[in-house]
């Protein structure tokens, strides 16, 4: 399905979601108990593919680790904090002021507010990389909510009817969670370089794999037994390797299976897909999916527009933000067990997630075709009379080692 994808210059990211639909429960995978040969081919169970999706995920963070340090990090507070926490309180306050205006009560529209709020880490950072100035920015966005992940899920947890812990479980966590990152970070300035080097005169491509995978999955265990996400675990190992010399090795040894586990999270979200209860909702979840992405694409680039963000820039990044996020599903999935929402609204706005998260590449494209227009005015504006002996330049080539020059 991929190269046949790629043959018609369509993503692969459709590709995988699709794949997921036509062998998932809710399609061929439905037939197994009339067709039994068919469980050869489809997959009637997608709990069973969950670890490998969470694998997939924890590998891009970890990448994205390796492509930053603690200097450009440091340099990116004010777009983290800044950027980053209005954003998703501006957007779930919109998203759930609408949901409630509609009739949903004032937890249940807090709840999904703050699911919808949420972008997606798992496609945006490989659309838009971290180099452009687009990239930049949803970066700083996205590392602030995976930062906000487990603070949303305690305030979830502490509304529940049933709640009993609260905020001192928070407070509890965040503790442990800071002292955890704290010894990750002492200690892998300490082990990790004489760990690589012993591994790099041996000359062996699979110790250096076996090395990265290792430090990736010891430093996610680590935060998820500190009650962190384990995706914060990954982007310290990325960030502790990519202070070594030998960040280029690691990065080229880990990046097909990264590649690989990244499409099987796409599959599970296509699993998720009822096609059923699409057809018989289909005018409420249009509506649903449409009111979501116009309401964050709003909020992201006003702000950025007033944070001194160009036009171009902020409509780019604000349509390429605008659809829910692999950990809206997650968000969901804490609101129905607090007792927030009900089962039936978790499902629908599972599936509105789930074409979102479909529809992000076409946003993505969308948004740069009109970021380029809005330039080029711009341009034309500002310059009314070009001349045709104008000097030129043709930058060709601009890879790894060119990036690293500039």
């Amino acid at each position: 399905v991929i190269p046949a994808f790629a043959c018609f210059r369509i993503t692969p990211v459709i590709g995988f979601i699709l794949v997921g639909v036509l062998v998932g429960p809710f399609g061929l995978g439905s037939l197994v108990k009339s067709f039994p040969w068919l469980s050869w081919i489809t997959i009637s169970d997608p709990h069973g593919m969950e670890a490998f999706a969470e694998l997939g995920i924890i590998l891009l963070l970890f990448s994205i680790g390796l492509e930053l340090s603690f200097g450009r990090l440091w340099s990116m507070r004010r777009p983290l904090f800044g950027f980053g926490s209005v954003e998703l309180i501006g957007s779930a306050f919109m998203i759930a002021t609408a949901l409630w205006l509609f009739g949903e009560s004032s937890s249940a529209s807090l709840g999904l507010g703050l699911a919808l709020a949420l972008s997606s880490t798992a496609l945006v950072l490989p659309i838009a990389g971290t180099s452009s100035a687009v990239g930049r920015l949803a970066l700083a966005m996205l590392l602030f909510e995976d930062l906000a992940l487990v603070p949303i899920i305690f305030l979830l947890g502490a509304m529940a009817p049933a709640a009993v812990e609260g905020f001192g479980g928070l407070a509890q966590v965040v503790g442990l969670g800071a002292l955890t990152v704290g010894a990750m970070l002492l200690l892998g300035r300490w082990l990790i370089p004489p760990l690589f080097a012993q591994a790099a005169r041996t000359k062996s491509p699979e110790l250096f794999l076996s090395a990265s995978l290792l430090i990736v999955i010891l430093a996610s265990l680590a935060t998820s037994l500190a009650g962190l996400s384990p995706i914060v675990g990954a982007l310290v190992a990325g960030l502790l390797i990519a202070e070594t010399k030998y960040r280029s090795e690691v990065e080229h040894a880990t990046a097909p299976f990264k590649g690989l586990a990244l499409g099987v999270f796409l599959i599970t979200v296509g699993m998720s897909v009822d096609l059923a209860m699409i057809a018989e909702n289909a005018g409420a979840i249009a509506a649903a999916v449409v009111g979501v992405v116009l309401i964050k694409s709003v909020v992201t680039a006003l702000l950025l527009r007033l944070g001194g963000v160009s036009r171009g820039v902020a409509t780019e990044t604000g349509l390429l933000m605008a659809a829910p996020s692999e950990t809206t599903l997650i968000v969901l999935g804490a609101a129905a067990q607090a007792k927030l929402i009900e089962a039936d609204a978790a499902a629908f706005w599972q599936v509105v997630t789930a074409i979102g998260l479909t529809i992000t590449p076409l946003l993505a494209r969308i948004g740069h075709d009109v970021a380029r227009r809005i330039e080029w005015q711009r341009e034309i504006a500002a310059e009314p009379e070009v001349t045709s002996s104008e000097a030129q330049t043709i930058l060709i080539g601009f890879g790894r080692v060119g990036r690293l020059e500039i």
